[in-house]
């Protein structure tokens, strides 16, 4: 009877499962099974909320630092008169967008002349009179841009001697800090510290000569005006339609321009340089900045403005993919497929969330991409929106490869969600004679609709969160998409708030306002995450209640 002898325990020793099973007390460090597990998922759940608390910490602690730095970066661009300029800057700005409008005109007309069979001098001559309006309203502005040569110069060099002293004064900083923990050496430290001629800047009397150019700004306005009026009374009307279509449109940015041209002399008559600055304008700059724009002679901005919206238009066209074929195909693989189709489509599927997002990036920039554009340059499709691309890396190229990483979770838990909608109902509606098609689409996906909003949701939180395939096949061009192009506009390249904090945080040097921008875009990550994964639970929480 081995099986005696193998069960035989030792007398009075109690057998391991009746010990684990049974309430003894004190059997390890005085703690019973039940309180030991008790703690051990207590201790998880500690250590969760300690590591989610770390990271918050982290990241505000850094994040928060920015605003008053940021709030000193626009104070330095207010006193030394780079935001005055920027004022003028912006009419000369419009106005040689506005002369390169008229040149774009001009290049596609001579184009089209030319394939009607016109010699180079004959479409000279026939764009003699538009010529001439161009060279009009181009030369319009000459007198601008060289008072704003010549401002930039002055503002350029006195910042540039604010920079300096800065430099020269947080050295001295150092050499006095250091003599303070070395008396040894501390009187040649402090002797180097003195030496240190730093220049204290006046900026009211540095600028003084720089306000004093209004009138001749106003001046030069007026003769712009009097040079806009001519152009505009000459404007030669072109034979082909769309050309003149062209010209019209023209012509209503010139009389925007011309409008702003009284507003621009109202806001530099109203520039005061003693403003101060407020936190709210250095929070409101990083919020609803359109510019990021670092390593600048002029001017830094940090304006997530751009960054949201790649993150948001690349989002939104991944999901716009990933959702109709990742619940269509839970509701086929939990409704209507036989059980061989099951066992290989939902293995599938699941397999391409295993596939490494630097393999679909490399993959995306390789092939992807390119069989992309080259489609889009095919000729009985250049009436899609945005066709030929442009840019092989753009948003669309990027959300495609965003959607197939999606689409498992998305599939996983909306099958999940179809798979908990109680048999009973689907049984219910057949007996009362309905189809199939009529119980899935009346019955069983009303059931699961909210267990499929937030397969949805945490779909969305995939895609916004993603890096590697962003950074690779996005284009990474900090700019705000021109959405004057129509649906074209999700064929440019554009950056995401995930992509300029792993393309730019190795190179940023540690606490410097750049460092700190960093962290508040990873602040507004974390903030959608954390809306994400709420309204994902409130409705997961209406689910369990409907079905109850």
């Amino acid at each position: 009877m081995p099986s005696e002898n193998a069960t035989a325990t030792a007398p009075g020793r109690v057998p391991t499962r009746q010990a684990l099973l049974t309430k003894r007390g004190g059997w390890f460090f005085g703690l019973t099974g039940e309180q030991i597990a008790k703690l051990l998922f207590q201790g998880n759940a500690a250590i969760s909320i300690v590591v989610l608390g770390l990271i918050t910490f982290t990241i505000f602690r850094d994040a928060v630092t920015f605003l008053p730095q940021n709030q000193d970066n626009l104070r330095i661009y207010r006193l030394a008169g780079l935001e005055f300029v920027d004022i003028l800057r912006g009419q000369v700005t419009e106005h040689s967008t506005l002369s390169r409008y008229l040149l774009k005109i001009r290049s596609d007309e001579q184009q089209r002349l030319s394939k009607a069979g016109q010699d180079f001098a004959a479409v000279n001559a026939q764009l003699a009179g538009f010529d001439a309006l161009a060279n009009t309203f181009a030369d319009a502005a000459l007198e601008h841009e060289t008072i704003l040569g010549e401002m930039t110069d002055h503002v350029s060099a006195v910042k540039d001697r604010y920079t300096v002293a800065s430099d020269l004064m947080q050295a001295r900083q150092n050499l006095l800090a250091a003599a303070a923990q070395d008396p040894a050496r501390a009187a040649t430290l402090q002797k180097q510290a003195e030496a240190y001629e730093i220049e204290q800047i006046d900026f009211t009397a540095e600028i003084a000569p720089l306000v004093a150019r209004r009138p001749e700004v106003q001046a030069a306005n007026q003769k712009l005006e009097l040079a806009l009026q001519q152009a505009t009374a000459s404007i030669a009307q072109l034979t082909d339609a769309n050309q003149r279509l062209a010209l019209a449109r023209f012509q209503e940015h010139l009389a925007t321009y011309r409008a702003s041209i009284a507003s621009t002399e109202e806001r530099m008559l109203a520039w005061d340089q003693a403003k101060p600055v407020g936190w709210h304008e250095s929070l409101s700059a990083f919020l609803f900045g359109r510019r990021w724009l670092t390593a600048s002679f002029w001017q830094d901005w940090y304006g997530v403005i751009p960054l949201f919206m790649g993150s948001m238009i690349i989002a939104v066209l991944a999901l716009s993919i990933a959702i109709p074929l990742g619940v269509a195909a839970a509701v086929y693989v939990n409704q209507v497929a036989t059980s061989s189709e099951q066992k290989f489509i939902k293995p599938t599927i699941e397999f391409i969330a295993a596939i490494p997002s630097v393999v679909l990036g490399f993959f995306g920039i390789a092939v992807f991409g390119e069989t992309l554009r080259r489609v889009s340059q095919v000729e009985w499709l250049s009436w899609v929106p945005g066709f030929p691309m442009l840019e092989r890396l753009n948003a669309t190229t990027a959300a495609c490869l965003l959607a197939l990483m999606a689409i498992p979770t998305i599939f996983s838990l909306a099958e999940d969600a179809i798979n908990n909608v109680p048999r009973s109902f689907k049984e219910a509606s057949l007996a009362l004679g309905a189809t199939r098609l009529q119980t899935i689409i009346r019955i069983t996906i009303p059931a699961a609709l909210s267990g499929i909003m937030a397969a949805i949701l945490l779909g969305f939180g995939r895609v916004v969160g993603e890096t590697m395939v962003v950074l690779l096949c996005a284009g990474n061009r900090i700019e705000i998409p021109d959405f004057s192009a129509g649906l074209g506009a999700i064929f440019q390249p554009v950056h995401t708030m995930t992509g300029i904090i792993a393309q730019e945080m190795g190179e940023v040097v540690r606490n410097s306002i750049h460092y700190r921008a960093l962290f508040m875009v990873g602040v507004v990550l974390f903030l959608i995450s954390l809306l994400i994964n709420w309204l994902a639970q409130k409705i997961v929480r209406r689910y369990r209640i409907s079905i109850g």
